[in-house]
C-alpha cells in the first residue's frame, strides 16, 4: 500500500440553505477544494460522493454524477457512497484506498445534504432509514428498554426542578393568538402527512404502532444515546452535569469557527435548564439538522511531489472502516470505536497518547464521553471526568472537537465526516486561528453512522499526520 496525503480541503458553513440545492452545495465545496489543492477539475481521476436524504426528494440514484455534471466533473469514475451520518468518511476511506492501492494518484470526496424541510416531522421520520426499516417495529419493541424506569422518573423531576425555569403562559391576545393557533395547526398537518408519508412505505399499523412508543419530536437516536447515558450513569456515576459541560465547551469552540452552523456561547447552567430530549439530554446536547457540504483532494507521494504540494500535504497514517457486532449493552465485546481505533492505532504505529487533536461523532454529549473512552484517551467510565477536569478543552491534553463538534459545528449527515477532515487538516496546517491547538502533530477522527442492534452500524477512524515542512 502506498501512503497517501490530503492536499485540498474545503467545507460551508452549515446551516440552513433554503435557496440552494444539493447540485449548488456540492460544486461550491468541490470548487473551493480544487482552489485550496490548486489544481483543474480535470486533474481528478476518480470521485467519491456521499449523500444519505436525497432520495427523499427523489434522486434515488447516481447522486453524485448528477450533482457534480454542472461543473464539469464527469467521465471519470464516480461512485456513490451511502452510510448514513458515516457517509462523508467513508468516501474519504475509499478515496484513501483508490490510492494506496495504486489505482489513482489523485481522487476526492465530496459530501453534501440538505435536510431541512418545513415538515419537521418528515426530517425524523428520514432517520428511521438508519436502522433495518423492514424490521423497524421489532425494533421499536426492544426500544421499550429505554423507556424511563420509576426511579429514573423521580430523577427527571428533580432534575427539572433543579434546572429548568418555569415558563409562565403568557396572556397573549390577538394577533399572538392567532400565530399561536396557525402554528398549532401548522404542525398537525405536518404530523398528518408524515404520517401518510410513512404508513405507504412501512405500514399504517407500524406507524401507530411506533407513535404510541414515541414522542415524535426527535430522532430515534436520541432515545437511544440518552438511555445508553442514563446506563453510564448508574453504572460509573457519570453526571449530567459532566455532559452539559461538554457541551458547553462545544459550543464555546463553535464562536471561534467561522463555519459553524452555530456561533453563540451556551454556559453550562442553560445547557442544563435547556428543553428534555432523551433524559439527560437537553436540547443543547444534541447535535442539529442542517444542511452543507464538505470535501477533501487525496494523492499519491510521487505526485504531491510533482506538485509542489509538500507544505501543505497532511499525511493519512490510517483509515479503517468497520461495522457494528455487539447486540446487547452488556455484551462482552468491545464497542465499535473501541475495536476500530486499535486497529488504526496498530496501522499508524501510534497510540491513544501520541494523538494531540480529535474530531469524534458528538451527536449527543454523551457521545464524546463514550468515544473518549472507546479511543483510549481515558480509561473506561471516566469520559465525563476526563471532560470536567478540562483534559478536552482547547487548553487540554487531548483537545476533542476543536471545530464545535456536531453539536455545534452543525450535522448535515453525508458532509459531517468529511468536515471533520476540514477542521484536522486545518490543525494540522496550523491555521485554525483561535481555535487552533498548540504543537498539533497527529489527529484522529472518528465518524459513526446508523444502528444495529445496541451500536452503530458503521464506523470510520482516520489518523493524519501533519506536514513535514
Amino acid at each position: 500500500m502506498r501512503d497517501v496525503y490530503i492536499i485540498g480541503v474545503d467545507t460551508l458553513k452549515f446551516g440552513k440553505y433554503m435557496d440552494k440545492s444539493i447540485k449548488d452545495l456540492a460544486i461550491t465545496t468541490a470548487g473551493g477544494c480544487l482552489k485550496d489543492a490548486g489544481l483543474e477539475k480535470k486533474d481528478i481521476q476518480a470521485l467519491w460522493f456521499a449523500n444519505a436524504g436525497w432520495g427523499e426528494r427523489g434522486q434515488m440514484t447516481i447522486r453524485g454524477q448528477v450533482a457534480l455534471k454542472g461543473m464539469g466533473i464527469e467521465g471519470i469514475p464516480i461512485a456513490n457512497v451511502e452510510n448514513a451520518c458515516a457517509g462523508g468518511s467513508t468516501a474519504f476511506h475509499h478515496a484513501w484506498y483508490g490510492v494506496a492501492g495504486g489505482l489513482y494518484d489523485i481522487t476526492m470526496a465530496v459530501g453534501a445534504e440538505k435536510l431541512y424541510f418545513s415538515n419537521k416531522n418528515l426530517v425524523f421520520f428520514g432517520f428511521l432509514g438508519g436502522i433495518d426499516i423492514e424490521n423497524v417495529l421489532n425494533i421499536a419493541k426492544t426500544l421499550s428498554v429505554f423507556t424511563l424506569t420509576p426511579e429514573e422518573k423521580v430523577k427527571v423531576e428533580e432534575f427539572k426542578q433543579r434546572y429548568q425555569a418555569v415558563k409562565k403562559a403568557a396572556n397573549n391576545g390577538g394577533v399572538k393568538k392567532a400565530k399561536a393557533k396557525e402554528s398549532k395547526w401548522k404542525a398537525y398537518r405536518d404530523k398528518f402527512t408524515a404520517f401518510i408519508v410513512l404508513g405507504e412505505k412501512i405500514g399504517y399499523d407500524t406507524v401507530r404502532q411506533l407513535a404510541r412508543m414515541s414522542s415524535g419530536d426527535h430522532s430515534p437516536f436520541m432515545d437511544v444515546y440518552g438511555f445508553a447515558a442514563r446506563q453510564h450513569m448508574k453504572k460509573y456515576g457519570s453526571t449530567a452535569e459532566q455532559m452539559a459541560m461538554i457541551a458547553s465547551k462545544n459550543h464555546f469552540n463553535s464562536t471561534l469557527n467561522p463555519n459553524a452552523q452555530y456561533r453563540f456561547d451556551v454556559p453550562v447552567e442553560k445547557v442544563l435548564s435547556d428543553r428534555i430530549v432523551s433524559w439527560p439530554l437537553t436540547r443543547s446536547m444534541c447535535a442539529p439538522i442542517g444542511d452543507g457540504a464538505a470535501s477533501a483532494i487525496l494523492c499519491s507521494e510521487d505526485m504531491v511531489k510533482k506538485l509542489g504540494l509538500t507544505h501543505q500535504a497532511v499525511k493519512i497514517r490510517a483509515s479503517i472502516l468497520g461495522s457494528a457486532i455487539r447486540t446487547s449493552f452488556d455484551s462482552d465485546i468491545p464497542e465499535i470505536g473501541e475495536r476500530l481505533s486499535k486497529q488504526a492505532y496498530e496501522k499508524a504505529g501510534v497510540g491513544p497518547k501520541d494523538i494531540n487533536v480529535a474530531e469524534v461523532h458528538d451527536a449527543s454529549a454523551f457521545g464524546e464521553v463514550v468515544q473518549a473512552e472507546n479511543l483510549g484517551f481515558c480509561p473506561r467510565g471516566e469520559g465525563g471526568i476526563f471532560a470536567e477536569k478540562g483534559e478536552t478543552s482547547l487548553k487540554g491534553r487531548i483537545p476533542i472537537n476543536p471545530s464545535g463538534g456536531l453539536i455545534s459545528r452543525g450535522h448535515p449527515i453525508g458532509a459531517s465526516g468529511l468536515a471533520q477532515i476540514h477542521e484536522l487538516v486545518t490543525q494540522l496546517r496550523g491555521n485554525a486561528g483561535k481555535r487552533q491547538v498548540n504543537n498539533a502533530r497527529l489527529a484522529l477522527a472518528e465518524n459513526g453512522g446508523g444502528a444495529l442492534g445496541t451500536e452503530e452500524a458503521a464506523m470510520c477512524i482516520h489518523i493524519l499526520e501533519a506536514p513535514s515542512s
